[in-house]
């Protein structure tokens, strides 16, 4: 997990529990914007757009120095934004193909998997079995349609997401505050700058086409994780982490709402099950004794 932020670094006026909400619901309605823009520009321009959107906003809301500290560390940064770019395109890339809120619950699947292969109890066995049930739910057998190719994107997202939290937690321990995000976020945007460049140029001529890229770097990157990064000053990481499980229910509605995505029965039961079995792992570990 990244370090407390620096005495310098931007306070906020709100609840911590009020934070991790506001992170939640902006993920998920960033998501559900970036795909009403895949028409225009596709999923490669966008995630170019976003992450390098996203990367000028943090480095002006951060401020981020390049120290001496920073160069020793440059290959973890450049670690980090490479996860950052394979989480977030390969998650376009579901959403291109899936509702929200299952590709939401498939990505879901990497921290709940690095959280039990790193866990020492048996009862988070039971909650990796939960999440599998929820997953065999997704794939398309029983007269249930789904594209395979956007579940196995899904699933590169949830690896790349996975990869994430283990460079952030380095990152965190050397970089104070968002520096480490707003460097890693520069390193993305030049790792997706060839994939994304042909379709991102369309939005530099469309200001209004722009204008809602901004709003997507700002709801889906800059907002919740410096939210997150507020709250975890205050609250304890396995509420945060609870919190956080609710974001495939919450993806799933925002789909309906904001793109008329509906689910099957079976699709919300596995949405369900995934978010269930994450809460699960996230709940306080007993101290074993000596």
């Amino acid at each position: 997990m990244p370090d407390r932020p620096s005495p310098s670094a931007p306070q906020f006026p709100i609840h911590p529990l009020g934070l991790v909400g506001i992170a939640i619901i902006t993920t998920q309605m960033g998501s559900a914007f970036a795909k009403s823009l895949f028409p225009q520009v596709g999923p490669a321009g966008m995630v170019l757009l976003r992450v390098g959107l996203a990367a000028i906003a943090l480095l002006l809301f951060w401020r981020p120095r390049w120290t001496a500290v920073t160069r020793q560390h440059l290959p973890w940064i450049i670690a980090f934004g490479a996860t950052l770019a394979l989480m977030n395109f390969s998650f376009y890339l579901a959403i291109a193909r899936l509702p929200i809120g299952i590709a939401v619950a498939l990505e879901f699947t990497g921290p709940l998997g690095l959280a039990v292969f790193s866990s020492r109890q048996w009862l988070d066995v039971m909650w990796a079995v939960l999440a599998g049930i929820g997953i065999v739910l997704l794939t398309p057998w029983g007269g249930f349609e789904v594209d395979p190719w956007g579940i196995g994107f899904a699933l590169m997202a949830a690896t790349g997401w996975a990869s994430y939290i283990i460079c952030a937690s380095k990152i965190g321990q050397v970089l104070s505050g968002g520096q480490g995000l707003a460097w890693a976020m520069v390193a993305s945007t030049a790792i997706l700058l060839p994939i994304g460049f042909q379709s991102a140029k369309i939005a530099v001529l469309h200001p209004q086409l722009m204008g809602m890229a901004l709003g997507v770097a700002l709801l889906s990157t800059v907002v919740p994780y410096s939210c997150e990064l507020e709250a975890l000053r205050s609250l304890p990481v396995y509420v945060v982490g609870i919190l956080l499980s609710l974001e495939p229910v919450v993806a799933a509605l925002t789909g309906w709402l904001i793109l008329g995505e509906t689910l099957t029965v079976r699709a919300m039961m596995a949405v369900v099950l995934v978010a269930i079995a994450a809460a699960g792992v996230s709940r306080p570990k007993a101290v074993p004794l000596e």
